[in-house]
């Protein structure tokens, strides 16, 4: 825990994990931030066309993906955000939590 301890905020009964300095540390719902009705009807739609993790296919296993992951991260920037042709991919929960993770701290 003490290795997170920089990274967590207490949110009413809750703890949220974020990154110091992170754009989503502002009050904006993740509504606001994009993650809307207009995301989730685009989420299902690209899950239908690319149901594999991306990063267990690239390790020969075949494993659903639940999540689009933005491979660079937005931090706001909406073309970023919507650019389905070259920032999204799908990726399982795992995956996501795990290895996207390590990946992003350590840039």
């Amino acid at each position: 825990m003490k290795l997170l301890k920089p990274r967590i905020k207490q949110e009413g009964n809750r703890i949220a994990t974020i990154q110091t300095g992170s754009w989503r540390t502002n009050t904006m719902t993740s509504s606001q931030r994009g993650y809307n009705y207009r995301w989730q009807q685009a989420r299902v739609g690209w899950l239908r066309k690319h149901p594999l993790c991306v990063y267990c296919e690239r390790d020969g296993r075949v494993t659903a993906a639940k999540i689009v992951d933005h491979i660079e991260p937005h931090r706001g920037d909406m073309v970023k955000f919507w650019d389905s042709a070259h920032n999204w991919q799908s990726l399982c929960a795992p995956c996501h939590s795990s290895v996207k993770a390590k990946e992003e701290m350590e840039s």
